[in-house]
């Protein structure tokens, strides 16, 4: 397994202006409101909690901003309440698309997907219409742009860890788990003095598009800004490949 295209969206998160990466902690308190409600407010009890703080760190949101999230919701400060609904369909040139929410309107939210799919020449489908072609994966982005870390040892300190695969990408080291696996290999790779640019269970693609059409490909990148500027969507997972 190799190259799931997760080196561009590390870069434009890099790259994100402080209200983008207001957005990203906007969603990522949603994930970690509902684990508390689910499963308490201890890390360490509370495996779900665990991954969503692993996955806020790696957006760089302050430990401050992280405990305040946690504190309100154990404490009841936190009133609304958010349900989950994943959303599946094809963008241009039938590229797959999921789209994974957390809302507190799920007509709202529905409302507005579909109408993201219509207006950039895409289409909102059936429940598993494509989810049967991405495989959930747990994923570690290791940042070597400094070339600091040898590959070698990355690889090694990960399969002993227990990663299912390992992939060099350009500046990056990819680490993919087995999703029951991935919050033991984070913790031991992190006890090794790991940091990571992205930590988190995703749907990685088991094949990919190219699209030959420039339009397409502007049809296709303004429908992903589009779900990941809406503060109801969670992730976006497609099978783009971003290379004409």
């Amino acid at each position: 397994m190799s190259g799931h295209s997760k080196w561009n969206n590390i870069k434009q998160k890099k790259g994100k202006t402080d209200a983008q990466r207001g957005k990203v902690f906007t969603k990522i308190s949603r994930e970690i409101i509902v684990a508390v409600k689910e499963g308490g407010g201890d890390p360490d009890s509370n495996s779900k909690l665990r991954d969503c703080i692993a996955k806020a760190k790696a957006a760089n949101v302050p430990n401050d901003n992280i405990k305040r999230v946690i504190e309100r919701a154990a404490g009841g400060g936190e009133t609304a309440s958010y349900e989950t609904k994943t959303y599946e369909g094809y963008g241009p040139g039938g590229v797959a698309v999921i789209v994974e929410t957390m809302t507190d309107n799920k007509n709202r939210t529905a409302s507005e997907v579909r109408h993201y799919f219509d207006k950039y020449g895409g289409n909102l489908g059936t429940e598993g219409c494509v989810s049967w072609s991405f495989d959930r994966k747990g994923v570690l982005i290791v940042d070597n742009e400094e070339n600091e870390r040898n590959e070698d040892t990355v690889m090694m300190d990960a399969l002993e860890a227990g990663a299912e695969d390992f992939s060099p990408e350009e500046t990056i080291f990819e680490i993919y788990t087995d999703p029951d696996a991935f919050g033991g290999v984070r913790d031991a790779l992190e006890k090794k003095g790991y940091a990571f640019l992205s930590a988190q269970v995703e749907l990685v693609p088991q094949n990919y598009i190219r699209l030959a059409e420039e339009e397409d490909r502007a049809r296709m990148e303004k429908m992903l800004s589009l779900f990941e500027d809406n503060d109801d969507v969670q992730n976006v997972w497609h099978n783009w490949s971003e290379e004409a």
